[in-house]
């Protein structure tokens, strides 16, 4: 984990960039593996590109946007924009992939890699939605 952006591999991560990946706020870019790792996995499994809404954030902007105080995304997560991809087939593709951390979002899905499986709900238009596509 390094937040130096000489961290960047570009050739191991060929289907992201780091202006996707840094604090909007700050400009600030958190490079870990393990998570980017899995990132590259979900979009070849996926075979579509991910829309990322959020990724890393400071500690400020972290805070301006309500975030929880021990965010991933003080780390490193992803909200990826459910646009055209079939949720379902989405989720599945990302557990798959390694992530372990799920929020589900009425438009987006949160992922991430922390060390315990979590899976939340945010509300329950969220809770509604995802849990008439039969993964719980």
């Amino acid at each position: 984990m390094t937040t130096n952006p000489s961290g960047w591999n570009a050739s191991r991560w060929p289907h992201f960039t780091p202006h996707e990946l840094v604090c909007r706020c700050c400009g600030e870019l958190y490079v870990w593996p393990a998570a980017l790792d899995a990132l590259e996995r979900l979009r070849i499994a996926i075979n579509a590109p991910l829309h990322l809404t959020s990724a890393h954030r400071c500690a400020l902007h972290n805070a301006r946007v309500g975030g929880a105080p021990l965010s991933m995304h003080k780390r490193l997560a992803f909200d990826i924009a459910l646009g055209a991809h079939d949720p379902a087939k989405l989720a599945r593709a990302a557990h798959a992939s390694g992530f372990t951390g799920f929020g589900y979002g009425q438009t987006f899905l949160h992922l991430d890699t922390r060390a315990h499986p979590a899976h939340w709900f945010y509300g329950q238009r969220s809770k509604t939605k995802w849990t008439s596509l039969g993964l719980f």
